[in-house]
């Protein structure tokens, strides 16, 4: 509203002291020429006028929200519940975010940063609901804080699961086994080597889960771990006091071979006529990542087969 005379404004000014009541106003402003305005108007000197100053009614009791951030952090000494290697996710935008911001946590229940009002209010406050124990909590948003009671402390992100537990559970389900064995001679009837023959080794039929690779996930409250297995090496163990380590699948018996060594996986010979018991030992080597960590899970399989070793006079009778 504009006053533009003297009069008008002498008449205004009752009104306006009725339409202020109960809100301290200035003393009357002088304008340039002697023009008196009224308590609750301003003279503008561009327009040479009154105008109107609206006041804007005081904020209602209660905790008055701040400018945020940063949220004011919680009592000295006090850890935020779940601080660690958390993830933590807006629900309003799908995306990670910190999980601790000052001294407040983020709460995946309320969508918000929580930490310990400061200072409390009163007891009389709304906000307490009539409680007298528990905490006043203000709750941080992008744009908006609010405030609420809570006996306990609300907790936090969840600290994510453990990464090794998480790879032992994918290595678990690779469900390894030792290698089908291949050898000659054969773990079969009738089947009989010789005495200062040599003997041929392999991998018979390998697969992912005997020989590799292989890859496996294990997930849990939104994380996921991940690893890679593969043989690394085979120990044979010839049931003679010998050992032979072969770093490959080995070369499969051919007739034509005869009596010749194998070229990746072999074992001389036997110098006594009987069964012996043939273990092959996988060596697997599994690496694993996730959650920000890695490592290596080494993990031994085993097969076994027994094999007849004669004398050529003996087989001849």
């Amino acid at each position: 509203m504009l006053i533009r005379s003297r009069a008008a404004a002498g008449a205004l000014a009752a009104g306006a002291a009725l339409a202020f009541i109960g809100i301290a106003t200035p003393p009357a402003a002088r304008a340039a020429g002697g023009v008196n305005c009224p308590p609750g108007t301003v003279w503008d000197p561009y327009k040479s006028i009154c105008v109107i100053k609206v006041v804007a009614p005081p904020s209602p009791p209660g905790p008055s929200p701040q400018p945020t951030p940063p949220p004011t952090p919680g009592p000295p000494g006090k850890k935020p519940p779940g601080k660690g290697k958390e993830k933590c996710v807006s629900n309003a935008t799908g995306k990670t975010i910190p999980c601790t911001y000052g001294g407040a946590w983020w709460s995946p229940d309320k969508q918000c940063y929580v930490s310990v009002a400061k200072p409390q209010p009163p007891k009389s406050d709304p906000v307490w609901g009539g409680h007298t124990d528990g905490t006043v909590y203000q709750c941080d948003l992008i744009t908006s804080r609010f405030f609420f009671w809570s006996q306990t402390q609300p907790g936090g992100p969840k600290a994510p699961p453990d990464p090794v537990v998480l790879a032992r559970e994918a290595v678990a389900a690779m469900e390894l086994r030792g290698i089908t064995i291949g050898i000659v001679p054969r773990d079969a009837p009738g089947s009989v080597g010789l005495v200062g023959m040599p003997q041929w080794m392999w991998v018979k039929n390998p697969t992912a889960n005997t020989w590799g690779p292989i890859t496996k996930s294990a997930s849990a409250a939104g994380y996921t771990v991940t690893a890679t297995g593969k043989v690394d090496r085979i120990v044979w163990d010839m049931g003679d006091g010998q050992q032979i380590t072969c770093a490959s699948k080995g070369t499969p018996y051919y007739d034509a071979a005869g009596k010749t060594k194998s070229p990746t996986c072999g074992h001389d010979m036997y110098t006594k006529q009987g069964s012996y018991r043939v273990t092959a030992t996988s060596y697997w080597v599994i690496n694993w990542s996730g959650i920000g960590q890695s490592g290596t899970i080494p993990v031994t399989v085993a097969n076994s087969t027994v094999i007849k070793i004669g004398e050529a006079q003996v087989l001849t009778q």
